[in-house]
């Protein structure tokens, strides 16, 4: 059959709307040139998980009231994930450019915003520090990160980057990994929701977390990612153990 003449759409209005350009700082340049490598060469893969979150808030108020130390949700992220990663060494990976390597330490490079653009500066030996020291060191580096005054090797390497976007109300989100790593968690904000936990059991009210993992396929498969979700939730549902 004759194939279909194209539909006419008439002549395209343009409207002259007022803009303003901005020039790009340096970082946001590198940025934006290290980030579009990254997601055009990477075979990215991502898997989420809900975590509940009450059991971990609880235990933050406790930590507060009784031992009068101070620690952030994320503070409680970073270490779980630190935990979990120790577990699961396999997502504590990067790929080298033939083949992928396990990392001997567990480095979390921890997301910034400055005001000229997004910086991670690295937590360093994660699964070995306690929650004092991991807070200590978060509020130290996202500071100076915020006045340009970190050292390069603050911030360049990492072996896993956690980037939280949860206390700007942001439920979930997925990351661009931060080459070479094999991995990046996004992490959203905890929700009110109703959960039913068995057919045989009332529904309740429950804090729920979005935790999203994007994966490099050359480095982590996807039974790898499950089994650090699966640890990650892990402690963070039995937050006891992060003290330890």
């Amino acid at each position: 059959p004759p194939l279909t003449p194209p539909v006419s759409v008439g002549e395209v209005v343009m409207t002259d709307v007022g803009y303003e350009e901005t020039n790009a700082s340096g970082m946001r340049k590198v940025i934006s040139k290290r980030l579009t490598a990254s997601f055009a060469e990477v075979p990215h893969f991502y898997v989420d998980v809900e975590v509940e979150l009450d059991a971990l808030l609880a235990f933050r108020k406790e930590l507060k009231a009784n031992h009068e130390v101070a620690v952030s949700v994320n503070d409680l992220v970073i270490r779980s994930a630190g935990l979990a990663l120790r577990d699961v060494p396999e997502a504590n990976a990067f790929w080298n450019g033939s083949a992928a390597e396990l990392n001997d330490t567990v480095d979390i490079s921890v997301a910034v915003a400055t005001p000229t653009g997004l910086i991670t500066p690295i937590v360093q030996n994660v699964d070995k520090k306690g929650l004092v020291d991991i807070t200590t060191d978060v509020k130290d580096l996202a500071g100076r990160a915020k006045t340009g005054k970190l050292a390069p090797e603050e911030y360049q390497g990492g072996t896993f980057t956690i980037s939280n976007l949860g206390m700007f109300g942001i439920n979930q989100f997925s990351a661009v990994i931060n080459q070479p790593q094999g991995c990046i968690m996004a992490v959203g904000g905890g929700t009110r929701t109703v959960v039913v936990d068995s057919k045989e059991s009332e529904p309740r009210v429950a804090t729920i977390m979005t935790a999203r993992v994007s994966c490099d396929r050359r480095v982590v498969d996807e039974a790898i990612a499950a089994q650090y979700l699966q640890a990650f939730q892990f402690y963070m549902n039995e937050p006891q153990l992060l003290m330890m």
